[in-house]
């Protein structure tokens, strides 16, 4: 079995995506210690400034340290994306393998309901939900499951089908064993790597949708120091004050790149 160290110099790309995103994981939790403000501190004398030696990344419209808000909304991508990856994998995987499972009919009807769901762009079906239930990270975190679901159950209903007619899940059954031990005992073991391969791509897209329904004021409310949403408060300076909606904008591109490069090294680890 390759050690740690031989990864780390056949997979280059996955080193790469680990690092680039637990320095922001580390940052994140050691906010509250290392920023150099808090967060929503108000400083009327402080507005807009560029970045300097008082403040590193300048301040916004309301006089508070970009840097310190940057460090925080880190937090709050912790706290949102990988809740919503692991709740939307755990819907997707349950539905793609019942999917898989349930016979050709069944199949079918499974597969257009979850078309009809991926119909529906992102910013609607958030619309739909948040008019219900409201804004919060709670219901957030519920919006980004339920979009990504659809999508990680036909990734586990392909490979899931592809492992139905093998010869260990036949005498499985022929043993006697039920549809749920054959399911989660039987096949869920094989098709754990798309399935890991699945969730590190979904997770860079939950912090992107996060972001971009925090920029659209349909997530984390004000005056949370969310990314996307510090953009959207900031837009309208981007010629007079970018470093508002740079530095923010950068964190998203980067922590976003990290997973990506994390979900390239995984899927080369597993099919090489």
């Amino acid at each position: 079995m390759p050690t740690p160290r031989d990864l780390a110099r056949r997979n280059g790309t996955l080193v790469a995506g680990l690092v680039l995103v637990g320095l922001w994981i580390a940052t994140a939790l050691a906010a509250p210690w290392i920023a150099p403000h808090p967060p929503d501190r108000i400083d009327l004398l402080a507005v807009l400034q560029p970045p300097s030696a008082g403040h590193w990344f300048g301040t916004d419209q309301l006089g508070r340290d970009v840097l310190s808000r940057v460090l925080h909304g880190g937090a709050t991508v912790l706290a949102i994306a990988p809740a919503a990856t692991l709740l939307g994998l755990a819907l997707g995987t349950a539905v793609g393998l019942a999917a898989a499972c349930a016979g050709r009919r069944a199949d079918e009807a499974v597969m257009r309901v979850l078309d009809a769901v991926m119909a529906f762009p992102v910013v609607v079906l958030a619309m739909l939900v948040l008019a219900f239930l409201g804004a919060g990270t709670g219901n957030v975190i519920l919006i980004v499951a339920l979009v990504f679901a659809p999508l990680v159950a036909r990734t586990v209903r392909a490979a899931a089908l592809a492992e139905v007619r093998k010869e260990y899940v036949q005498a499985a059954r022929l043993r006697g064993e039920g549809i749920f031990y054959v399911m989660t005992m039987e096949i869920l073991p094989n098709v754990r790597g798309p399935l890991a391969v699945e969730g590190t791509v979904r997770l860079g897209y939950a912090v992107f949708t996060s972001a971009t329904l925090g920029f659209l004021g349909l997530g984390v409310q004000p005056p949370s120091p969310d990314w996307g949403l510090m953009v959207s408060e900031n837009q309208g300076l981007l010629t007079t004050a970018p470093w508002t909606i740079l530095f923010p904008a950068l964190a998203i591109a980067l922590v976003v790149a990290g997973l990506g490069l994390a979900a390239d090294g995984i899927k080369e680890i597993l099919d090489p």
